[in-house]
């Protein structure tokens, strides 16, 4: 089936953003790329019409306990819900999302120094937390 709205995944960082989108089938993710706070939030708001949900990666310890990095993607939300209040967000544990990521990215790229690049993960991250939605979704 083919919609004409897409699923967002956001990896909200304290430094920068991990954007990632579902094709039109909702079937794949793909990371879109990594953004300040106030251009993710301008990215989302441009293109609001062509979103169906949004879903946030929520930071919680390997224990459970929620922690500063939760406050962090509170404060996003409350951002993102004032400015976009008729999109609905979910939140999705994100335990391990960063690690498949790094392991993912050593896999794929050569270069070292792409490799270290903290933008990359992030939006692979992003990726990979929306595809674990999609899947769950798609099941």
């Amino acid at each position: 089936m083919i919609y004409t709205k897409r699923i967002i995944g956001v990896d909200v960082g304290v430094k920068r953003i991990g954007l990632a989108q579902s094709d039109p089938t909702r079937t794949i993710a793909s990371p879109v790329g990594t953004f300040s706070e106030a251009d993710v939030l301008v990215r989302l708001k441009e293109q609001k019409q062509q979103i169906e949900r949004i879903v946030v990666g929520w930071p919680i310890s390997m224990l459970g306990h929620e922690g500063s990095a939760t406050q962090m993607v509170e404060k996003f939300l409350v951002k993102l819900k004032k400015l976009i209040p008729d999109i609905p967000t979910e939140l999705l544990d994100e335990r391990f999302t960063s690690t498949l990521a790094n392991q993912s990215i050593r896999a794929a790229v050569t270069s070292k120094k792409k490799r270290q690049n903290k933008g990359l993960t992030d939006t692979v991250a992003a990726a990979i937390l929306l595809q674990s939605y999609l899947d769950k979704s798609n099941r």
